[in-house]
C-alpha cells in the first residue's frame, strides 16, 4: 500500500509539472512513468499475501469482513484489503500464583471458595486453538485479543461455578480429576460456540489453607501409623501360628512314639546298644539291667 500511494503522489506531481511556463515542465513525463511504475510494483506486491504454516489470514476492506479465509502459501488478494493473521496452533494460557510462570505477570492464580467455605488457590494452564473456518466470526464479533476476552474469563468464571461442589481437602485429594473433568466439559462448550477448541485442561497445582494441610497431614500420618500396626498384628498372628502348629506336630510325634514302643522293642534297642558299647576298645566290662526281664551280661576282655 506504501507503494501505491507513493506512485499515485509521483503521477499527481507528473501532471502538476506539466506546465510549460514552470522551469521543471520536462521532467513531467519522466515522473508521471515513475509513479505508474511505482504504483503498478506496489498493487502487485500488496496483492501477494504470505500466510505461514499453522496460520490463516482473513480479510478486511473498509470494514466489511470476508467470509473466506486465506490459507497456507502465497494468496492473491484486492490490495486494498487487510489481512488479520490468526494462529491455528496449539496455544496455551497459563494462571499461575508464582510470579513470572504465568501469562500474567504477579500472582494470577484462580482463587475460588469450596464447598465448605474454604479458600481453595489453584495454579492452571489452558491448551487451546482457535478453528481455522471460525476465524472470520471470530475477528468479527470479538477481535484479535479473544485470549484476554474470552479463554481467561470464561476459564475462571467456570473453575469457580463449580468448585462450590467440591469441599477443600476432595479438591486437593481424591476428588480432583472428578473436578478437572467437570470444569473441562463446561469450559469445552463455552469455547465452541465462540470457535476455540478446548484440547486439554490441566490443574498444575491445588494449594488450601495451611491449617487444612496440617490436618490433612496428621491424617496422613495416623493412617500410615494404623497400617503399620496392622503390619505387626498380622506378623505376630503368623508367628504365634507357626509355634502352634510346631507343638502340634512334636505332640503328633511324641504320641506316635509312645503308641508304638513295646518292653520287648525297648529290650531289643538295649542289646543293640550294649553290642557297640561292647566293640569299643575302651570297655571292658558291661552290665545293663538286671532282675526279671533284664537284659544279659557281656564281657569284653580287650
Amino acid at each position: 500500500m506504501f507503494f501505491i500511494i507513493i506512485g499515485l503522489l509521483l503521477l499527481v506531481a507528473g501532471f502538476a509539472i506539466n506546465t510549460p511556463s514552470m522551469p521543471v515542465s520536462q521532467y513531467s513525463r519522466p515522473v508521471k512513468i515513475a509513479g505508474i511504475v511505482i504504483a503498478l510494483v506496489g498493487a502487485l506486491t500488496a496483492s501477494i499475501r504470505q500466510i505461514d504454516a499453522g496460520t490463516v489470514g482473513v480479510q478486511s476492506l473498509f470494514g466489511k469482513v470476508s467470509s473466506n479465509t486465506l490459507e497456507n502459501g502465497l494468496n492473491f488478494v484486492n490490495p486494498l484489503v487487510d489481512v488479520a493473521i490468526f494462529d491455528t496452533k496449539t496455544q496455551n494460557y497459563t494462571m499461575s500464583a508464582t510470579t513470572a510462570e504465568g501469562d500474567l505477570s504477579g500472582d494470577d492464580a484462580i482463587r475460588v471458595l469450596s464447598a465448605d467455605g474454604l479458600e481453595v488457590v489453584i495454579d492452571l494452564t489452558v491448551l487451546y486453538k482457535i478453528l481455522p473456518s471460525e476465524a472470520p466470526n471470530i475477528f468479527k464479533q470479538i477481535g484479535r485479543d479473544y485470549k484476554d476476552k474470552i479463554v481467561r474469563p470464561v476459564t475462571r468464571t467456570r473453575i469457580r461455578d463449580n468448585a462450590v461442589y467440591y469441599d477443600a481437602v476432595s479438591l486437593y485429594s481424591k476428588k480432583r480429576d472428578e473436578f478437572q473433568d467437570r470444569i473441562y466439559k463446561t469450559i469445552a462448550k463455552d469455547f465452541k460456540d465462540r470457535g476455540l477448541v478446548l484440547e486439554q485442561l490441566l490443574i498444575r497445582n491445588i494449594n488450601l489453607p495451611e491449617s487444612v494441610k496440617k490436618t490433612i497431614e496428621s491424617k496422613i500420618n495416623a493412617e500410615q501409623d494404623a497400617q503399620k500396626m496392622e503390619f505387626v498384628l498380622q506378623k505376630e498372628k503368623q508367628e504365634a501360628e507357626r509355634k502352634r502348629v510346631e507343638a502340634k506336630g512334636i505332640s503328633d510325634y511324641q504320641t506316635i512314639i509312645a503308641s508304638s514302643l513295646t518292653d520287648r522293642q525297648l529290650q531289643y534297642e538295649m542289646i543293640n546298644a550294649q553290642k557297640e558299647l561292647a566293640k569299643s576298645p575302651n570297655s571292658k566290662i558291661i552290665i545293663m539291667g538286671g532282675g526279671k526281664g533284664g537284659v544279659p551280661l557281656i564281657l569284653n576282655d580287650k
